[in-house]
This record gives C-alpha cells, structure tokens and sequence, in this order.
C-alpha cells in the first residue's frame, strides 16, 4: 500500500494542494460499485445513501453508474437540494422527521417540477407522528406517500407486528390524504451480535418480523399492491443477508462505496478503501518530550505535526505513524509519533482513513478525485447539515 499512498501524495502535490483535502478514488469507487451491484439478488433495487456520499456529483456518478433514481435522504436540507436538482428521483427519508419539517418543506420549497413533492416517502415511526403528518397534509390540500419504520431488533423505534401496526394501516387504508408507499426495517445490529449463531438466529428474526408486517399490509391492500410497495431493508453492513426479494426489495447502500475504518468487515472484505484524508506536515522534529518537560526527558521517536487534525480518522501513512493519547489531540496542529528517524519531512502529507464518510466528507470543501495518478476534478460536497 506504501506505493499507492505515494502515487496519491504525488497527485496532490502536482496540483499544488496546500490544505487539508478528502480525496476518493474514482476507480476504486467504480469498482466498489459494480461488486456492490454483481452481489444484489435478481431484481433488487439499489438506494443511494446520501448522507454517506454527501457530493451531488458523487451521487450522480453513482446513480447513472447503477441505473437508479432511488435515494435516501435524512434532513430538510437534503431534501429540497435533491427537490430541486433531481425532481424525479425517489426520495425515501432515512429517519422520521419532525412534523414542522414536514410543514415547512410544503410551505416554503417550490421546485421547478412539482412533481418532486409527489417522489418522497416520508417515514412515519408512531401513530401519534402520523397524526401530525396527516393534519399538515389535510392542510395543504395534498396527499402524503407514508412509508413505516419497522422495529426487527435494533430497537431503535418503529413499528412491530400487532395492534399498533394494524390500526396504523387500516388509518392509512381510509385516508384521503396518504398512501402506505412501504416499509423500512434497518437491522445494523446483526453483524455486531458475537458469535455466527446468535447472528444467524437475529438474521431469522428480523426476516420473520418484516414478514408478518408485511402481511398484515397484505389483508388490506392486497397481495399485488403490497409486493409493488417498498420494502427497504439493509445498509452496507448488512446488504449481503438479503438474498432474495421475497421480503425485501430494495436495499440502501453508501458507506461501502467508499470504505471508511467503520466499515473493515468481513461482509465487506472484496470492497478496496477509496476514501482518504491527505494533510500538510507543517513541522517534524527528532526526539519527543510533553510541555514542560526538560530536554533530558526527550525520548526517541519522529514528532510530527499536521495542518489540521482531530477527524474521526486514522493515520496510514507514511506507516507508522500514530496519535499520541499523552499529548492529546488538536483541530489546529495534530500531533503524530512515528519511529525514530522516519523520513517525513514539512510539505509531504500525512494519509488518513476516516471512521465514517457521513460527517467527515464536510470538513474539507470539494472533494478532490484521484484517477490514474493525477488529481482530475473537484466534486462539491452539500451544506453541512444534521
């Protein structure tokens, strides 16, 4: 990997990056995706992430490559830009949204095609929130596509199989102001279970908690109409349990596209990390020693201080190199250990891995693409947004 981390290096200093940058690898992107693709079970769909992949071009790279309009969206900000720009996509939100967001996004987002209002699910967690959905529906004279959140053992919120669930769809059944568009049951939880058998055993359960709901959706919708609904399932620690679409028929995938650390499962092992933070070493030193310490104190080691710091990331090169828990860490200057004597010196970078691509792609400006051992564009990333 040395080598690769170099040819990256390269890239940036070819086009005189100066500053802390995210960079991903066009060709590995393109890669993780035809594998995320060559691995879905016949005719299951495929959602878009957005708050993983938080780049418009990034997502549409991503969904001219998969041939899908379908993307997951988690915020008010998220939805108008995606309202706007890409009207006909299917925008299903990825968490309940408060009942003021709902309002807002009717009284004060206009898109040019008015049909975008027509293309999001809103998730709906309580009967008590789709009470408040349906009186702000009423309000604007409009008709809500109402997708279900499903508890099948994250126990994160949702519905489960019974009376709750069965007044729920009876209400949605008789409204004039909402349809039942599906289901969305997110099992995040299962690889995390120790042990293959208790994972196997939550794996059943989860499948059969989706299956009775969807069932109970079936004796009063019928049959067809339900196997046409969305049944959204899965994330990319989970995508590869879904091995037909008897349940399911769609899952939401992001994070493996572009492998942050969180996602170093064994689910995902084929997929190649093509995320990566590069920042300036702005100072190197021989020796070690904590403020206040005297030069007699000094251990060996090669102290290294970058442009910027404290991401949720890891460093990768050059190798070696490690946070210090003893002199903390910086947003301004962060300091980094490596053996003594490595040969890093001010203007080289340090190569970082972040944790997770859903906060960390927002820090840096437009992302930067690696492609072919140059830098060749610059991909705008949305407003920061919760």
């Amino acid at each position: 990997m040395t080598e690769y981390y170099k040819s990256i290096c390269s890239a940036l200093d070819q086009a005189d990056i100066a500053t802390p940058r995210l960079v991903i690898d066009r060709a590995r992107l393109d890669a993780n995706l035809d594998i995320l693709l060559s691995r879905l079970p016949a005719e299951m769909a495929f959602r878009v992430v957005v708050k993983s992949l938080p780049s418009p071009e990034l997502i549409s790279r991503i969904m001219r490559r998969a041939s899908t309009n379908r993307l997951m969206t988690f915020n008010l900000p998220m939805l108008k830009h995606f309202s706007e720009h890409s009207p006909m996509a299917d925008q299903l939100l990825g968490k309940p949204l408060p009942a003021k967001a709902l309002s807002s996004y009717y009284s004060k987002v206009r898109p040019r095609n008015v049909q975008a209002h027509s293309n999001i699910q809103w998730l709906v967690d309580t009967p008590a929130r789709l009470d408040q959905y349906l009186q702000i529906a009423e309000g604007n004279g409009t008709k809500l596509r109402i997708n279900l959140e499903l508890d099948v053992g994250m126990h994160r919120g949702g519905f489960e199989p019974g009376d709750e669930l069965n007044a729920v769809l009876e209400r949605l059944k008789a409204s004039e102001f909402a349809d039942l568009s599906g289901f969305m049951g997110y099992e995040p939880h299962i690889p995390l279970l120790p042990g293959d058998d208790l994972q196997a055993s939550e794996r059943v359960s989860a499948q059969k908690i989706y299956k009775a709901a969807l069932e109970a959706a079936e004796t009063r919708f019928g049959f067809e109409a339900v196997k046409g609904m969305c049944r959204n399932a899965a994330g990319s620690p989970t995508f590869r349990l879904w091995e037909d679409t008897q349940i399911a028929n769609e899952i939401s995938v992001g994070s493996a596209l572009v492998k942050p650390t969180g996602f170093d499962t064994p689910l995902l092992s084929d997929f190649e990390p093509a995320s990566f933070i590069a920042s300036p070493v702005l100072k190197s030193t021989q020796g070690f020693r904590l403020p206040s310490q005297p030069v007699s104190a000094r251990r060996e080691a090669t102290t290294v201080f970058m442009y910027g710091g404290n991401w949720m990331a890891e460093p990768v090169y050059p190798e070696g190199l490690e946070f210090s828990s003893e002199f903390g860490r910086s947003s301004n200057q962060d300091l980094l250990l490596g053996p003594a004597g490595m040969d890093v010196k001010p203007d080289d970078f340090v190569v970082l891995r972040p944790k997770q691509s859903e906060a960390v792609f927002l820090q840096f400006g437009s992302i930067l693409v690696f492609d072919n051992g140059q830098i060749v564009d610059e991909w705008p990333v949305l407003p920061a947004s919760a």
